[in-house]
């Protein structure tokens, strides 16, 4: 039987992977956090664990359990079984395993390292897809760290896998980062970022 991965970030919005018959699900004992680590330019999310959080998903079989090309997507991360299974429709418990970067490995976002707009766009679109305009205020809510530079790279997207939004998607996003007060930091007035090729 195949093992599962749990995404929790990016990896919610399908156009990103080729991973079929993913399932919502709901992970306990977790939360995500902006971090960012030496092996990239950027900040990304992690999942920490916090046993009075849970953090909405998905769920996706790895064919024939080769993780190859998941661990190289997700090279940034160590790759953990979850001990506690989490919410799902499925009618049987798969194994699942969740990227979580280690503690101590990880610091956080700075001007130096800031959070990608094109990958938040990504994720926000995921969750709205997903789980509604519910499962983003969800989001916004199990995900700490909103105190991080969000470097606006629409206009040139630095993520790889950016997505297109409609503009109501877009003005989803804008006021999430309005109601958290973020700090928006345009890409013409900060240094040039190395491409990432995950």
């Amino acid at each position: 039987m195949d093992v599962f991965f749990f995404g929790y970030g990016s990896l919610v919005n399908r156009q990103t992977h080729d991973y079929g018959n993913a399932e919502r699900a709901r992970a306990k004992g977790w939360r995500r956090i902006w971090r960012h680590t030496a092996l990239r330019p950027v900040a990304f999310l992690t999942a920490v664990p916090d046993p009075d959080c849970e953090i909405d998903g998905l769920i996706a079989p790895v064919p024939n359990g080769d993780w190859r090309a998941l661990d190289a997507r997700e090279h940034a991360y160590d790759r953990i079984r979850l001990a506690d299974l989490p919410d799902h429709p499925l009618p049987y418990q798969p194994e699942v395993a969740i990227y979580s970067i280690p503690e101590g490995k990880h610091g956080a976002p700075s001007m130096a390292h800031p959070v990608l707009l094109s990958y938040l766009d990504v994720v926000v679109q995921g969750y709205l897809h997903e789980f509604g305009p519910d499962g983003v205020e969800r989001f916004f809510a199990t995900t700490d760290g909103w105190d991080a530079p969000i470097l606006d790279d629409r206009a040139h997207p630095h993520y790889p896998r950016h997505q297109h939004l409609t503009p109501a998607e877009t003005a989803l996003v804008d006021d999430w980062l309005v109601r958290l007060d973020t700090a928006v930091v345009h890409l013409d007035d900060h240094p040039p970022i190395p491409r990432s090729p995950q």
